[in-house]
């Protein structure tokens, strides 16, 4: 889902290294560098610590950013164990699903406060009385203004992407 965003990212010189379930070939962007690459990695999210392994590997050298969109259950456990990977300070961007973006009960913290973190919090987007889920693009746009928002050491926000879950509103 983040295939665009990793495309810019590539294009841009970054070596980006991509834990997922599932292998997705990313697309080269015309008109880059051409020096940035896209590793993809077997990501199981209940074994952080093999997922940090393999990511070790893949790196060759500490993270100077990190882009993690894990669900709930693991998110904590996954960053904890991927901590080590990245260069002392280096900016966070943590995407939440949309099960976040109930406001009533506030947005998660951070996992790592020693980094500075963006947070992405994805919604939905109002289609007349219904709403539809947000596509790829918006998802991928959403989340590299919050990559550039922490490559150019602007203070922690949360960036809600759509609306909350359209139930939310419906039950307050």
């Amino acid at each position: 889902m983040l295939s665009a965003c990793t495309s810019v990212l590539v294009a841009e010189g970054w070596h980006v290294v991509l834990p997922s379930r599932r292998y997705a070939p990313i697309p080269t962007t015309p008109g880059g560098t051409g020096t940035g690459r896209a590793l993809w990695v077997a990501a199981d999210w209940s074994d952080p610590a093999g997922l940090a392994r393999r990511a070790r590997r893949a790196l060759g050298a500490p993270a100077e950013l990190l882009v993690a969109w894990v669900r709930h259950e693991h998110r904590a456990a996954v960053l904890h164990e991927v901590a080590p990977l990245l260069e002392r300070g280096a900016p966070i961007v943590e995407v939440h699903g949309s099960a976040a973006a109930v406001l009533s009960e506030g947005y998660p913290e951070p996992v790592l406060p020693d980094h500075p973190t963006q947070q992405v919090v994805l919604g939905f987007v109002p289609v007349g009385r219904t709403s539809r889920r947000l596509s790829h693009e918006e998802i991928s746009d959403g989340i590299l203004a919050a990559v550039r928002r922490a490559l150019a050491d602007k203070p922690p926000a949360v960036r809600q992407v759509g609306e909350p879950r359209p139930w939310s509103n419906a039950m307050s």
